[in-house]
């Protein structure tokens, strides 16, 4: 059974051995973190929960970036910055976005003050009596699917295959195994990082929230995302996409994508 969580739970450099289960924002939130098969080194995904109140909650993924110095410090600092601002924020009861923007904006800062070369992606989405918005910075991704499949949001990447697709260039289909699908044009941890915010979005029952590092989307079509998340108990749907992206990652098959990779992401539902 999901516990209530009323503190901040980070999840900075771990691998977890299966989904964990929370209550918070009036919804369930499940969350599974782990690095690439056979990776030696540190996972370079973290993962944050940030609860504010009963009804409102800050969830967030980010992605170290890989074959850069620090990816896994750059991926926890934009975390723990984030959790700090929104937590601040919180305890003054001043609006969820304000501390977001200052959270990333001051993650960027710290990062560039290390003047190491490192980066990160950032996933983020604001909870708040029953309506979402998101953020993003990178390519980890923001989908919010309907019980019947309807896809109400989903993030555009950014990168030149994000933007071809957008554009039309590129079928989605097709992206996933796109060459230059590993390029991000916009991380944090460069003086031209900038925030996308999307709108407010209300949650309907059984809509079900994705946030994810790249390790969920080059592994896994959007379509099979959404079959997965938008029926049955929720920690059945994350066990079942982190067990299929092992599959992916592990096993080459000219019949699915296979791109091998650390693995972040939250499923959330409201109740």
């Amino acid at each position: 059974m999901a516990i209530r969580l009323t503190e901040p739970r980070l999840y900075l450099g771990r691998d977890l051995s299966g989904i964990e289960s929370f209550r918070l924002a009036n919804g369930t939130a499940c969350v599974f973190t782990v690095r690439a098969p056979g990776k030696q080194t540190d996972n370079e995904d973290s993962v944050g929960l940030i609860p504010c109140g009963d009804r409102s909650c800050v969830l967030t993924v980010a992605d170290g970036l890989g074959g850069l110095p620090g990816g896994e410090q750059a991926s926890s600092t934009a975390v723990q910055e984030l959790s700090q601002l929104v937590r601040s924020h919180c305890s003054e009861q001043l609006p969820l976005r304000q501390a977001i923007l200052e959270g990333i904006d001051r993650a960027n800062s710290r990062i560039l003050e290390r003047a190491t070369g490192s980066a990160t992606t950032l996933a983020v989405v604001e909870i708040e009596d029953h309506a979402v918005r998101p953020y993003h910075v990178g390519d980890s991704a923001i989908l919010l699917s309907g019980q019947r499949g309807k896809i109400k949001h989903l993030t555009i990447t950014h990168s030149p295959v994000g933007y071809a697709v957008e554009a039309g260039l590129v079928e989605a289909d097709e992206a996933i195994y796109h060459e230059e699908r590993h390029l991000v044009s916009n991380v944090i941890g460069t003086t031209e990082m900038r925030v996308e915010m999307g709108p407010r979005i209300q949650l309907a029952p059984r809509d079900t929230l994705v946030i994810a590092s790249d390790g969920l989307f080059d592994n896994l079509q959007i379509e099979e995302i959404v079959d997965l998340v938008r029926i049955g108990p929720l920690a059945e749907a994350a066990a079942t996409l982190a067990e299929l992206c092992h599959t992916r990652m592990t096993e080459v098959s000219q019949m699915s994508p296979h791109k091998p990779d650390d693995l972040g992401f939250i499923l959330f539902r409201p109740v």
